[in-house]
């Protein structure tokens, strides 16, 4: 196991997660853009902000990739499929957690449960596994995150 094998599997997993998000965008499967989401805790601007998001995204990747190899350092094994479980986890704690509760939190321009309409023009509240950005995000983010995960814990177990 090597802390470079978990970066490169963290860019490489990142790539393929972000790149999986927007085409299930694109091809109408959600209506979610994380990075977008991410980008706009800190601009209102648009352009900005998923430019912003993207380099964000990219930064929580590579975290989340040392995160993975510090439990697999601890377990004392990694792999494809033992990452590919974390993914799972990992997919399953963004989309309750981390961008259902968390994120509305510190967000600026992020709606909750509680806003209310004339308040100012917020972003629409992702929802539990972000179901409010349509029926099929949770299938679409939880796949993507997977994959992830089974990069990142390839990468790690290759290398070193």
């Amino acid at each position: 196991m090597s802390v470079w094998g978990a970066i490169a599997g963290g860019f490489a997993g990142t790539v393929v997660l972000t790149t999986a998000l927007r085409a299930g965008n694109q091809l109408n499967l959600t209506r979610m853009d994380l990075p977008f989401l991410l980008g706009t805790a800190f601009t209102s601007d648009r352009t900005r902000a998923k430019a912003l998001g993207y380099v964000l995204h990219l930064l929580v990747g590579l975290a989340f990739a040392l995160i993975y190899y510090a439990v697999f350092l601890a377990i004392g094994r990694s792999g494809w499929w033992l990452g590919a479980v974390f993914g799972f986890a990992h997919g399953v704690f963004s989309g309750t957690a981390l961008v259902n509760v968390l994120l509305p939190l510190i967000h600026p321009r992020m709606g909750t449960r509680s806003t209310a309409a004339p308040d100012v023009a917020l972003l629409e509240p992702p929802g539990f596994l972000m179901l409010n950005y349509g029926a099929r995000t949770p299938l679409v983010s939880i796949a993507a995150h997977i994959a992830y995960g089974a990069l990142v814990g390839g990468f790690t177990s290759l290398a070193g």
